[in-house]
């Protein structure tokens, strides 16, 4: 059999046939995990928001708010049961965390007190950073029952009322921050 002399012309065609098959499997990929990726999101969205607000029998991802602030959307979750709002959730976000942005599930009361915060998502340093977790520090506890009107949200180093994770003051200003913004807009809503 003769041996066939590579061209120009059979490179392309080749490599066109690779991309062309590779693009085939990325995008059935794709496909594939949408839908489980999205339900997930939903998953950890709704576990959140049970976490931070009082007891509730509605579906809170069902009657969002959207408010508008610092270029990006925040998203209120009103908590009913039976029939009377018990607490909001409201999804904030950072971008001036240690590793960019991070986004925290935090719920009011209707006073406007903070009832719990919980982290959805953030790139922080593994060990520092990252013990804003509730499953790897106390962290969260200090907002707990606080309200923003008296409760200065801001690390003590910067004359505020928040004890700043240790080694994490960055990362501590930036939760500071978030939680402010979900309480302004939790306000500019009612």
């Amino acid at each position: 059999m003769a041996k066939k002399e590579s061209n120009f012309v059979s490179m392309v065609a080749t490599l066109s046939v690779v991309a062309l098959v590779a693009a085939a499997l990325l995008g059935g990929v794709y496909e594939a995990t949408k839908e489980p990726i999205r339900l997930a999101d939903l998953r950890k969205r709704n576990e959140a928001i049970e976490a931070v607000v009082p007891a509730f029998d509605t579906v809170p991802s069902d009657q969002i708010v959207k408010y508008g602030m610092d270029g990006d959307t925040l998203i209120l979750y009103p908590a009913l049961k039976n029939g009377i709002v018990v607490g909001t959730a409201v999804e904030t976000f950072t971008n001036n965390g240690f590793s960019g942005e991070f986004k925290l599930m935090v719920g009011f009361d209707n006073e406007g007190a903070i009832v719990d915060i919980a982290v959805l998502s953030h790139k922080e340093t593994p060990g520092l950073g990252d013990k804003m977790e509730r499953d790897k520090s106390d962290f969260h506890v200090q907002f707990m029952g606080q309200h923003p009107d008296e409760f200065n949200l801001a690390v003590t180093k910067d004359k505020g009322d928040v004890d700043a994770i240790t080694a994490s003051t960055i990362s501590s200003r930036a939760y500071c921050e978030a939680v402010q913004r979900a309480y302004e807009a939790w306000k500019a809503t009612r």
